[in-house]
């Protein structure tokens, strides 16, 4: 074997040694598990650290989550008070007796008129006195929640405008304060009034819920808490929550549209036995008088009103869609 060869295989056992030492020696020397150590007790382990932030992220979500669902089972009981705010009236409850009463005074008058018996006047008592009032309070809440829906995303998308040109959070708020239309308006101008007594911004942002409690509020909550206890693009995430926000209203403009002839053919089916009674009593009222002049017409005539109640309650159920 000549000299070259000789050299050339030297180089190569020294080059491999010399590897197979560079891996070897940290752990021999034990050296690989003290940094670990080290790493771990120093909190700067990368993979942990970013474990860690995951975990205080889903535990945040899921309390927030949690503190959502609470919220909304609370809605189910409501005060009086909570109503009206709901509803945007400054009533109070003196304000809502003398209301009662006089609706279900004028109520019992129509029915007695109209029918001539006392049974029916008594209805009027009760119908008038505890279900128009209750009606009216949801109605006026109902038409209160659409119409900040409607202006919601255009302030989501103003905050979004605010916060990639510079300005803090509690600004963008203010300008929605004052140049919003109502009721996004009024809102808004609420949490920069809790703000001046020292509420923070998510807590003032979730009073919202309770006098709209609406899930696009409580997803607007939910994204302002999350990003004050651990941070992130709000612009982008607001952004994004415009998106849904937006997309949900399409979808449920969508929905009433198929359902619209399904609704229209229940009015029709619904009013139908009530227009032919009418007509009737105008064609031959000695006919019709029957029902409320006789035992059997009165029993007649309550069967045929507790099954159209059965069958319009019935049909509303199936064409109310919740989306």
């Amino acid at each position: 074997m000549d000299i070259q060869s000789l050299l050339i295989a030297g180089l190569t056992i020294f080059a491999v040694a010399g590897i197979g030492l560079v891996i070897i020696e940290p752990i021999l020397s034990g050296s690989a598990k003290a940094e670990k150590r080290q790493l771990e007790f120093s909190g700067t382990n990368p993979r942990k650290k970013i474990a860690e932030e995951g975990g205080n992220r889903r535990k945040q979500v899921s309390d927030a989550l949690k503190e959502l669902d609470d919220r909304q089972k609370a809605q189910a009981k409501l005060t009086l008070e909570q109503k009206f705010v709901q509803a945007g009236l400054n009533w109070t409850r003196k304000t809502f007796i003398m209301v009662s009463v006089c609706s279900a005074v004028i109520t019992a008058l129509v029915f007695m008129i109209a029918s001539g018996q006392a049974v029916a006047a008594v209805a009027g008592l009760v119908i008038g006195g505890l279900g128009l009032p209750n009606w009216y309070l949801k109605q006026k809440a109902k038409k209160r929640q659409k119409a900040f829906l409607v202006d919601f995303p255009n302030a989501i998308d103003a905050i979004v405008r605010g916060i990639k040109s510079g300005l803090p959070l509690n600004d963008c708020i203010r300008l929605i304060a004052l140049e919003a239309r109502e009721p996004v308006r009024g809102e808004f101008r609420a949490v920069v009034e809790a703000q001046q007594l020292g509420i923070s911004v998510p807590d003032a942002i979730l009073k919202i819920f309770d006098r709209i409690p609406i899930s696009e509020v409580n997803f607007f909550a939910i994204v302002i808490q999350i990003q004050a206890k651990s941070g992130g693009n709000l612009g982008e995430i607001l952004s994004g929550l415009s998106k849904v926000i937006r997309d949900r209203k399409k979808l449920r403009d969508k929905v009433t549209a198929m359902s619209s002839e399904a609704k229209s053919s229940a009015g029709i089916i619904g009013s139908l036995p009530i227009i032919v009674g009418v007509l009737a009593y105008f064609g031959s009222p000695d006919y019709i008088s029957l029902l409320w002049t006789t035992k059997a017409g009165n029993v007649g005539i309550g069967a045929c009103i507790g099954m159209m109640t059965t069958g319009v309650l019935v049909m509303k159920k199936m064409i109310n869609f919740e989306v």
